[in-house]
Parts: structure tokens; C-alpha cells; sequence
């Protein structure tokens, strides 16, 4: 289908103004922190070791106590995570009692679900190849939930931040290092829709979500495979759907009418989330899609194909 991005309109064009939606928004992903604690395979993080996400007021030193780990520990569980700029939000790694980190490498890892070489390599700054050597008895693509691995470290030492430049692909979206592979194909969250508003600034500078309005009666699919953290109503936003996605990223679907889905929903790539409310002044329904990374706004065209 031939996308036509529309000139710049209204925050909600057709539909009631909403000047306080960037609020509403950022007081939507202070909510996420709450929704997004539980654990996606069932294990207790602080003896199996399993994503948890930042809450309000959180640290590193916080997390750690908690879970009852050392602090050295979690850190080299997450290389990437900068200490002081943490996200409401955002997901870390809490490694369980069996898991290992000696400061020259390789770790020992447990598979968790959803784990695959190729974003174990990027959450550890290595590379899938490296990973697939030393367990050349795990078939990648056999991994079963809760079996041991080596990750060897690239140049030994902590883990250094991936690079930019060492994996880069034939499409630009897919090399950047905190994505995933499949960036880039991911299947827009309506199947017949025009863009009403793309996402960047405004003519004040404020960062905008996008707008899709779309025909009578669609229902917003998920456009990858995830865990529902959030499935409710928020202010100003009406029925709102959020997933948590592999490698930090969460996908925010507003403007809904009736939720499809529940709060702790596993979903695929496709399934319908909610159904889309009906806009004002006889326009059609309106999508308000939204991409984030650790919490943090991001183009949702990094991963859409």
C-alpha cells in the first residue's frame, strides 16, 4: 500500500484536543514501571534471575540489594546500562544463583524465553558466532528455557557497549547494535491505515507520537512478539495497550476502544491488542503508536518494514 504522510494537523485532528497528551504520556510510562516487574518466564529474580523493570527512585544499588546480589555482579550483567541514567521503565537483567560473571569471562548464562544467540550476543557487547563456538553442543536454534551456556566476552575483561561499526547489514535499521535483527520487518500495527502524523517534533519542539487513522471497525495488531505489561484505560488516552518486546523496546498502542487482550498476555507478531475507538466529527478511527527503547522514545520506522 502506498503510505501518505499528510502536512502536519492537530494533536488529534478530528478528534477532542488534547494539549496535555506528552504528559499524559510520560505519566503513562512512570505507570509501566509497576505493570512491568513480573518476571516473563515465571521465575523469581531474586533466586532464578529474570528481567525486572525501574521503578520510581530506583538504582542500581537498590536493584541489587533486592535481589540480593552484588552489586559488581549486576553491573557486569549489564554492560550497557549507564548507573546514572536510568529509565522508568527500562529492563535489567538480574542474574540468578547459577549464572557467573568472573571479570575475565566467558559467563555462564541460563537461557531464558524469547533468548536468542543473536540478542544475548548484543545485551553482552559479543558476537552470536562466538557464542554459537563455545557451546557447539546447544543448537541455536534448540535453546530450551533454563539451560546453561557460555558467553565468552569480547576482548576479555568486563563487557564493553557494542559498537556501531563491526555488524552492520545490508539494511541501515537492522545494524544499529541495541536492535534486533529482524529490525526492519516488523508489520505496522494496521493493515489498511494512512499516516495522519509522523513522528518527530512539533513546531515547538515537542516530540510527537504517530497518528495512523484507519477504516470503521480496525483492530491495532502487535508488531512483534512480546508480553502485555499494560492493558487499560489511561487518561486522555482512552484504552491503551502497551507490550514489552526482547531487547528493551516497548510498543504503545492508544486510542483504543476495547482492549483484546490482558495484562500478562503472551503475544506474536500479528495478534489483535484492541479495537480502535470511533473519531469525532465523522473521521474514521485514529491509532496513536508509539515506540520506546529503555523507556525512551524512539522513530518507529528503526523497525517497521
Amino acid at each position: 500500500m502506498d503510505q501518505r504522510t499528510l502536512a502536519r494537523q492537530g494533536p488529534l485532528a478530528g478528534r477532542r484536543r488534547t494539549p496535555g497528551l506528552i504528559i499524559t504520556l510520560a505519566l503513562l510510562l512512570w505507570l509501566l514501571a509497576g505493570c512491568a516487574g513480573s518476571p516473563t518466564d515465571g521465575g523469581d529474580a531474586g533466586s532464578g534471575g529474570e528481567w525486572v523493570s525501574i521503578q520510581r527512585g530506583d538504582t542500581l544499588g537498590k536493584l541489587a540489594r533486592r535481589a540480593e546480589v552484588p552489586l559488581v555482579r549486576l553491573k557486569r550483567f549489564n554492560p550497557g546500562v549507564r548507573a546514572r541514567h536510568l529509565a522508568v521503565g527500562q529492563r535489567i537483567l538480574v542474574p540468578g544463583r547459577q549464572e557467573r560473571a568472573p571479570s575475565g569471562g566467558p559467563y555462564r548464562y541460563r537461557i531464558r524465553k524469547g533468548d536468542t544467540y543473536s540478542g544475548i550476543a548484543q545485551h553482552f557487547g559479543t558476537r552470536a558466532g562466538r557464542i554459537q563456538a563455545a557451546n557447539a553442543d546447544a543448537s541455536a536454534s534448540a535453546l530450551r528455557v533454563g539451560q546453561l551456556i557460555q558467553v565468552p566476552l569480547s576482548g576479555g575483561g568486563a563487557p564493553a557497549r557494542p559498537a556501531s561499526s563491526a555488524t552492520a547489514s545490508a539494511k541501515p535499521a537492522a545494524s544499529t547494535p541495541d536492535l534486533p535483527a529482524s529490525a526492519g520487518t516488523w508489520p505496522w500495527p494496521l493493515d489498511d491505515y494512512r499516516v495522519m502524523r509522523p513522528y518527530g517534533k512539533d513546531d515547538r519542539g515537542r516530540l510527537q507520537p504517530m497518528l495512523l487513522a484507519a477504516r470503521q471497525g480496525k483492530t491495532a495488531k502487535a508488531v512483534a512478539e512480546g508480553e502485555v505489561s499494560f492493558a487499560d484505560t489511561m487518561r486522555q488516552l482512552d484504552q491503551v495497550v502497551i507490550v514489552h518486546h526482547a531487547n528493551n523496546l516497548q510498543s504503545v498502542y492508544a486510542l483504543c476502544d476495547t482492549p483484546s487482550v490482558n495484562t500478562g498476555d503472551s503475544v506474536k507478531a500479528g495478534d489483535a491488542l484492541c479495537r480502535l475507538a470511533d473519531g469525532d466529527d465523522g473521521q474514521g478511527p485514529v491509532l496513536l503508536f508509539d515506540m520506546r527503547r529503555n523507556g525512551k522514545p524512539m522513530d518507529p520506522g528503526r523497525l517497521l518494514k
